[in-house]
């Protein structure tokens, strides 16, 4: 047995009301479904789904740094570094704080947090030669400036 491709993640969020905004009109996903009121399906477009959003409630505590478990999903959000930069922009406009960026020499990244304060990276890919002739190149962490 071997795993082919990671199919998609379910994040645990206390409101669909205040999550649901921020993956379909922020981060760009496409509603596909929900079920039972509780879970909501959103697919980049060329999978069934490949995020779901399952609903806990107001009181459910917000995830800790340093506990065992995720500690980031990464979307991809173009091919250059022009994307990267109108990806920075539309966050911003969004009013989405940037809690970094890093130029990882396979890609380069920004991050922030979801409303319920799961890291978010949305990268481009550099020339996949980088890392096919050294594949230890992806445990490169730099400053990006953009």
């Amino acid at each position: 047995m071997r795993a082919l491709k990671l199919g998609h993640a379910v994040l645990r969020v206390r409101s669909l009301d205040v999550s649901v905004p921020f993956y379909r009109d922020v981060l760009g996903l496409t509603e596909v479904a929900r079920h039972g009121g509780r879970m909501v399906f959103f697919s980049c477009g060329d999978n069934h789904h490949d995020l779901a959003l399952l609903e806990l409630g107001a009181d459910a505590p917000l995830p800790e740094d340093r506990q065992v478990g995720l500690y980031h999903l990464a979307f991809k959000v173009g091919d250059s570094l022009d994307d990267l930069r109108a990806c920075r922009d539309h966050l911003a406009a969004h009013g989405v704080e940037l809690d970094g960026q890093s130029d990882h020499r396979v890609s380069q990244s920004l991050y922030c947090h979801d409303p319920d304060g799961i890291m978010i990276e949305l990268y481009v890919d550099a020339d996949p030669a980088l890392w096919r002739d050294d594949p230890g190149a992806v445990a490169h962490i730099g400053t990006l400036k953009l």
